[in-house]
Parts: C-alpha cells; structure tokens; sequence
C-alpha cells in the first residue's frame, strides 16, 4: 500500500472553504481521502472547494457552523464540542482532524483591544484545542488510530509589526502541538503542525496589486517565491499518512526557506 495514500480515511477541516484550508481539502480528495468540511457559509467559495474535491472521486460533505459567538468570552470549548457531534453525525468514520480555522484581526499595537485579543486566541487556539479534546475521547474510547494537524504559521517562530495577537496565537499552537503529542501518542492518536510563510491567499490581496511588496517578500524568501496556497496542501497530506507514523509534535515549514535566515541582502 502506497504509505502517502489516504484512501479509506475520512478527515475533518476547519475553516477549509477557502485559502490555505480549500489547498488542504483539495490535496486530501487528490490523495484519496474523503471530506467533511467546515466553513461559515455555504458561498460560492464553498460550492468551487466542494466540487473540485468530489471532482477526485471522494464522497464530501459541507458543514456551516461558527466556531465562535459574537461575544469574544463565549464558550468556545461547548462550541467546539457541538460541532465535534455534528462533524461525527454527518460522516462516524472521521479518523483524522486539520485544525485551520484561525483569523487575523490586529492593527497599532497602542490601539489593540481585549476583544480582538480574546477572539484571535480563541479561534486560532482554543478551538482547535477543544475540538482536538472531543475527537481525542470519542478515538480513545472506540481504541482508534488518528491523526491531528494544525495550521501554524511562520508568525508563531517570526514576529512582524502590527500582528501582536496573532504571532502571540501561533506560537501557542507550536507549543499545543508538543503538549498533545505529549498526552495522545500513547494513545496513537499523532499530533503536528504545517506552518506556512507567506503565501497567496484571499487575505494577500494587496501582493496582487503592489509589486513592490511582492517583489520585497521575494527577496525574504530563499528560494524566491511567493507562492499560491496550493504549496500548504502536500505537507497536511504527509502528515496524516502512514508515510508520517513516527513524526509526533513537530511544526513542519512550508516557508521557502523564510524561518532559516536572518535577513536578507539588500538589492544591488
């Protein structure tokens, strides 16, 4: 059997109708994977996620829930369970998570508010924490082998003006990461993270229309690129398959190299 397969597996992803987390589902139908996914809407981003995911040939379900409430102090570990229920309702035979809901709300740090603090540190950490620790009871229960993937970011290892929050959130996934592979590998559930530099997104319009940003992030990148989000795709697959058995706790970048030098020379 092909080790990097995913074929007979059913994974669950959050926030994966559009950007990095559409690259994600695309690349698990590829592999043979099927789908439940998890967006805030059923929109026309949506409907494209989907349809190139059953285009693979793999059954793929669509499920609109938000992970949070409108207030930032809201139980995100009751929603969390309840869209663990829905997600095994829908498909029972999930035996793999990507935790890729996250958001970026940051400005000017003198102006940050508790508000955008806790909600950032709620979605792109508390959810996945929660979710990992519904899945994790319903798999240690039933005596089942799983595999668990965060998206990370290269923020969590480099910080950048005006993403307090955020950076603060992504190197709180890098340390979640090993604190479950702590707790779950005796359990065989596997736990890591894929964690992008930049990368094309609908977030990263302004890399469309500003050459001279672009051509600035090039040049902080080894090799060069600033590439689409399909780049994020591959690892989340490699991680989730057999081909990743003795891989536990560790943050895999996908970076072009960004998280390996200081800085760049200056251009000529």
């Amino acid at each position: 059997m092909n080790p990097f397969s995913l074929s007979g597996r059913t994974i669950f992803v959050t926030g994966g109708t559009q950007g990095v987390g559409a690259a994600i589902c695309k690349s698990i139908a590829q592999a043979g994977g099927n789908l439940v996914i998890q967006g805030l809407h059923a929109d026309a981003a949506a409907e494209e996620t989907v349809a190139a995911c059953r285009e693979a040939g793999v059954h793929v379900d669509l499920l609109t829930y938000n992970l949070l409430a409108d207030e930032p102090t809201s139980a995100v570990d009751q929603r969390a369970e309840k869209l663990a229920e829905m997600a095994l309702g829908i498909n029972p035979a999930i035996d793999g998570l990507v935790n890729n809901a996250g958001t970026y709300q940051d400005g000017k740090f003198t102006e940050l508010s508790a508000a955008v603090y806790y909600r950032t540190m709620q979605l792109n950490v508390a959810a996945g924490l929660f979710l990992t620790k519904a899945f994790a009871r319903h798999w240690i229960a039933s005596n089942q082998t799983a595999q668990i993937v965060f998206t990370g970011s290269i923020n969590g290892l480099l910080s950048e003006p005006q993403h307090v929050s955020y950076d603060a959130s992504k190197g709180a996934v890098a340390a979640l990461v090993r604190s479950l592979c702590v707790e779950l590998a005796p359990h065989n559930i596997r736990v890591n993270s894929m964690a992008p530099g930049l990368v094309r997104t609908p977030m990263t319009g302004a890399l469309e229309t500003n050459q001279r940003l672009t051509r600035w992030m090039e040049l902080h990148t080894p090799n060069g690129s600033v590439p689409a989000a399909d780049v994020c795709g591959p690892p989340v697959v490699f991680l989730l398959s057999q081909a990743a058995a003795h891989i536990h706790g560790q943050t895999l970048y996908v970076d072009g190299g960004m998280s390996s030098w200081q800085q760049p020379d200056p251009p000529a």
